[in-house]
């Protein structure tokens, strides 16, 4: 397919792409001023490309936006055929390939953004229950919320594993589990499934709840760049 060039600068804007859509979340924007754009580049079946730029000041240590590509929940849904919610006690296969470049001046990250629910069928009134966070890449000084537990090693990989609450007011607030690559890649080739799989084994995470949303995007906390998706699929085996 060729590539359709369609772009949001809004906050909360959306591209469809097949069973994804990117969506440019500026959900941090009040710490600080700026902009960011997102926009497609190309799609293949079930592999795509997308871009997103930046150029956001104000509080260092404060996320302003994280423009990703979304399969599944947020706060309702958008596209057919993302075949979540899955139950993670069954230990369904979630392969994903993700390959980006980087170019950028500030504090960011890279990462992937896994939401669970206790209900197989989550609205948009039902808030997540657990948030997994998996950074292949940061920059900057970027850090996760919670505290260190551990490091661990998954995919051939080394991940400092923290684990923390986020309070998001109103008596609203998830379980967060992050897991940050010891040292920086631009290429991944990951099963989402042993992330979820380490969590449930810990006793952190029970086989019962819901993996409802995939999301792969960057973090911003301040700054100025650009981070090109080249390629990126994931899949519910």
């Amino acid at each position: 397919m060729p590539a359709q060039a369609a772009s949001t600068c809004s906050s909360g804007g959306t591209v469809a792409m097949g069973k994804y859509y990117v969506n440019n979340n500026l959900w941090g924007a009040g710490s600080g001023s700026g902009w960011q754009c997102s926009w497609d580049s190309w799609q293949s079946g079930d592999t795509i490309g997308w871009g997103t730029t930046w150029n956001w000041s104000g509080q260092t240590n404060s996320v302003k936006s994280y423009s990703s590509v979304v399969l599944g929940w947020h706060w309702g849904w958008q596209r057919p055929g993302t075949e979540l919610p899955v139950r993670v006690g069954d230990y369904r296969s979630i392969p994903t390939t993700w390959n980006y470049t980087v170019n950028q001046a500030g504090t960011m990250n890279v990462a992937y953004d896994l939401w669970l629910h206790p209900m197989s069928n989550p609205g948009s009134s039902n808030n997540p229950t657990d948030e997994i966070m998996i950074w292949p890449y940061r920059d900057g000084g970027a850090g996760p919320a919670g505290s260190y537990q551990a490091t661990v090693t998954i995919g051939g990989a080394s991940w400092d594993l923290y684990r923390g609450w986020i309070d998001a007011g109103n008596g609203v607030g998830w379980n967060v589990y992050s897991f940050i690559r010891t040292s920086n890649t631009t290429s991944v080739n990951l099963n989402l499934r042993d992330f979820t799989g380490h969590l449930i084994w810990r006793g952190w995470l029970s086989g019962d709840k819901y993996l409802s949303s995939i999301q792969a995007g960057t973090e911003i906390f301040h700054g100025n760049g650009r981070v090109d998706t080249n390629n990126y699929w994931v899949d519910i085996q």
